[in-house]
């Protein structure tokens, strides 16, 4: 079954080099699932934090539901949401990102085998300018190469 991405975050990968990559659930209420099913949801400047054993996502942005809208008056859009992952996973990311100075991004959102919202999330350090000037020149020279052919 392809899984129907609903919203990435280019932005990470041009920011950051992604070392590993791990699912997670996203806990939603009911009408946030159906915003994100109309792919009114944004990546852009989101993080992972951890505390207290758990691991919870920040600045995604999903938009309230329209038929909703009204009813909802004190809706944050931009506000924590917790990530469903195995305690050793959330124990394995925190050290990391503790002792080693990495942070932990959000990389896609897509519906999963069964139906569920899911985020992928991946182990990131951050790039140096140079590194970002690099990779914009290695992918202007691969354009050059496919105008060729």
């Amino acid at each position: 079954m392809e899984k129907k991405i609903f919203s990435s975050n280019r932005k990470a990968y041009y920011n950051y080099e992604i070392l590993e990559k791990l699912e997670a659930g996203i806990v939603l209420s009911g009408y946030e699932v159906k915003s994100v099913r109309r792919s009114n949801i944004s990546l852009v400047d989101s993080l992972v934090s951890f505390s207290n054993g758990e691991a919870f996502v920040e600045n995604v942005f999903i938009a309230p539901y329209e038929q909703l809208s009204s009813h909802i008056a004190d809706y944050d859009a931009k506000r924590k949401r917790k990530l469903l992952m195995h305690k050793f996973e959330i124990n394995r990311m925190y050290t990391k990102v503790k002792k080693k100075g990495f942070t932990v991004v959000p990389l896609e959102v897509y519906i999963g085998d069964k139906g569920k919202v899911k985020l992928l999330i991946g182990l990131a350090k951050g790039k140096k300018s140079y590194d970002k000037k690099q990779a914009i020149k290695k992918k202007d020279i691969a354009r050059e190469m496919a105008k060729e052919y």
